[in-house]
């Protein structure tokens, strides 16, 4: 049996995503008990009692949120092995579950260009590694489109204050922001301040401000008025992984452990983000359309059918707005739903496939590769956790 703790902060779907990966790793395996800590006991006890409590439990292992100062080499002095979850910096000297933070930033930036936006803002917390490097990898890409003059930061808050914001300094900066703004907000928290304070002094989203989070925290960004888009990350994977590794340790004892990395996946996008900046209201509507119905079998036809414009025209503008077709941007948008599935459906892939609409499974499947680099069996076992 394998003993593990977990302090982390389980409002949190991050820490929900992690704890799923490590019990779909216990399957079929050596039995696992998790003890799951909240933060308090460590505020309230010290990094002391922690060790403490884990030795009277017998724990083999614990996952936790630490801070810089924590001691934690009493826990490898006592047997136990300890991996830290990114709470505000990576930890030295034990394994880390973090990620590529700047590669997400990117990714969020392709994201917005590609949408049309020339103005972009970033929303964070201060000195929080994840954070910061969000932010970092979202400017870089922006600034090497030569945009970097049209950003925008807020990053003053702290981290412990998740739930408290001072509304009057952010409402200042969203009102100075230009009338079409694309925002990264570092997570989906963070992001659903943004919703809130926008439809408190009616700034329109996404009109006006286009918002997207991080984590895909389903329950939040739905909750959301309107829906959050969010980049999704593969965090089930990383807890996973992290399970893995701790098994791995526990039989070697004398192996230097990896850090575990979670990969951002795709962004799924909902009405935060469902725009592109445009004043050309016949796109908008078209979009609009498509996104509407983007689970039924659409055509060109069905979208020219939705404005006075003849196909010809409305193609012409499409494309100057969006930089791709009618056919092209309805085929992506429907990619990037079977791509959603792929990994969290256990159907098989021509039934996917046939679900979303394909029914060419040869064409998918070069279309596909073209898009991900890679065919749908090997975005799936790349991706998926077993």
């Amino acid at each position: 049996m394998i003993r593990l703790i977990f302090l982390t902060d389980f409002t949190e779907a991050y820490a929900r995503y992690l704890l799923r990966g490590i019990l779909k790793y216990s399957k079929g395996r050596d039995p696992w008990v998790v003890c799951r800590m909240p933060p308090s006991y460590k505020q309230h006890n010290g990094i002391a009692g922690v060790v403490d409590w884990a030795k009277k439990w017998e724990a083999d292992a614990i996952i936790a949120q630490f801070d810089v100062d924590d001691d934690v080499s009493a826990f490898s002095e006592n047997g136990i092995i300890a991996l830290a979850q990114d709470y505000k910096s990576r930890f030295p000297g034990i394994p880390n579950i973090t990620s590529d933070y700047r590669l997400a930033g990117r990714m969020a930036a392709d994201f917005f260009i590609r949408k049309g936006y020339r103005s972009f803002a970033f929303f964070g917390y201060k000195d929080v590694v994840w954070s910061t490097e969000r932010e970092e990898g979202f400017y870089e890409y922006i600034q090497a489109q030569g945009l970097g003059k049209n950003f925008y930061e807020y990053n003053n808050e702290q981290i412990e204050n998740l739930w408290y914001y001072d509304s009057v300094p952010l409402i200042s900066w969203l009102r100075a922001l230009p009338s079409t703004t694309a925002l990264l907000a570092c997570d989906d928290n963070q992001a659903i301040k943004i919703t809130e304070v926008c439809r408190t002094i009616g700034i329109k989203i996404p009109e006006e401000i286009a918002v997207l989070g991080v984590d895909n925290d389903t329950v939040v960004c739905n909750l959301s008025d309107p829906p959050l888009s969010s980049l999704q990350m593969n965090v089930e994977m990383g807890g996973y992984d992290a399970a893995a590794l701790i098994e791995k340790m526990l039989k070697d004892k004398e192996m230097v452990p990896p850090d575990i990395f979670i990969k951002p996946l795709n962004i799924v996008n909902r009405i935060s983000t469902d725009i592109y900046s445009t004043d050309d209201p016949y796109i908008l509507t078209a979009i609009k359309f498509i996104h509407q119905n983007i689970v039924e079998k659409i055509s060109v036809n069905d979208i020219v059918k939705q404005v006075p414009l003849s196909r010809r025209l409305l193609e012409t503008r499409f494309k100057k707005v969006t930089g791709q077709s009618i056919y092209q941007y309805i085929l992506n948008l429907k990619m990037e739903q079977f791509a959603q599935l792929l990994l969290i459906s256990n159907e098989s892939i021509s039934e996917i496939a046939s679900s979303v609409g394909f029914l060419d499974y040869k064409n998918l499947a070069r279309q596909f590769r073209i898009l991900k680099k890679c065919s749908p069996s090997e975005y799936r076992l790349r991706n998926k956790i077993k």
